[in-house]
């Protein structure tokens, strides 16, 4: 039994399978402070002590105990498709990673010269034609997940349910499943749900985005990044997004979820 992309508070209160660019850094921290009474000092994804994670030896055996015996709530947590794909080509793409160099070093000049992006730089504040960029981005985020060329699909555009199907599958149950855009409701019935050594009060929870402030902002509204070959390429790689987490894929504006996750068909199908 493997459990990737797994984290777990050391009292065993809290499991959250990672699904990047929805809210994990917050989450990462209030399952810290959940813990600790206090905010991991840095960016959560850098710790190595004060929570269970897979990626370190030493958890693997209690993250896998605890989870096989339903011990902790295990939860995820989902984000629109439209936005979250956005959110990595501005982030990822287009951005300047915290340790102020550009994501995956040469990833940036290959998508460049083979796919036309253009990302601009500090330098020129990030002038460049975001629309067309990001469209030619999607293409090669497309052929990364489908065809696994020029490279392998990165964690932060490969399917959400991909990232969630791995718990499922290795013998982990979803108690909950939540939206980044009703964060605060659903990680409170989390928390609800937990007998956590420490009480959080989401209300004075700090933002913990750590790529904010490194990149261009946005400077469209969501539906004008996506033409009807953008929308096809959205519907071929994030269809299982869409439908088991409810999201509008007619409307990119509409960042809203149209109902509730069913837990059961998601174990259903992602569990096979």
């Amino acid at each position: 039994m493997a459990f990737p992309g797994t984290w777990m508070t050391e009292s065993e209160s809290l499991a959250y399978r990672v699904v990047p660019k929805c809210a994990c850094s917050t989450i990462g921290q209030i399952m810290f402070h959940s813990d600790h009474g206090r905010y991991f000092d840095g960016d959560i994804h850098d710790s190595t002590s004060g929570m269970h994670k897979w990626n370190q030896d030493e958890s693997q055996a209690a993250i896998e105990r605890a989870v096989k015996a339903r011990k902790p709530v295990s939860f995820t947590c989902v984000r629109n498709p439209y936005a979250r794909i956005l959110s990595s080509f501005f982030d990822k793409i287009a951005g300047i990673q915290r340790n102020g160099k550009r994501y995956r070093g040469n990833m940036i000049p290959q998508i460049a010269q083979r796919y036309g992006v253009e990302v601009g730089s500090p330098e020129n504040n990030f002038d460049f034609d975001q629309i067309t960029s990001f469209r030619r981005f999607l293409l090669f985020a497309r052929d990364t997940i489908r065809w696994r060329r020029p490279m392998e699909p990165d964690i932060h555009w490969s399917a959400m349910s991909g990232h969630i199907a791995t718990f499922i599958v290795n013998g982990g149950r979803y108690d909950q499943i939540f939206f980044t855009e009703k964060f605060d409701e659903g990680m409170q019935k989390v928390l609800d749900a937990a007998d956590t050594p420490v009480k959080v009060d989401l209300k004075s929870v700090p933002r913990f985005n750590e790529s904010e402030g490194h990149g261009p902002k946005r400077l469209h509204k969501v539906s004008e990044y996506f033409d009807d070959l953008s929308r096809h390429l959205v519907w071929e790689i994030y269809k299982k997004d869409f439908q088991l987490f409810r999201y509008d894929f007619h409307n990119p504006d509409n960042k809203m979820p149209k109902g509730e996750v069913d837990l059961d068909e998601v174990h259903a199908k992602l569990g096979r």
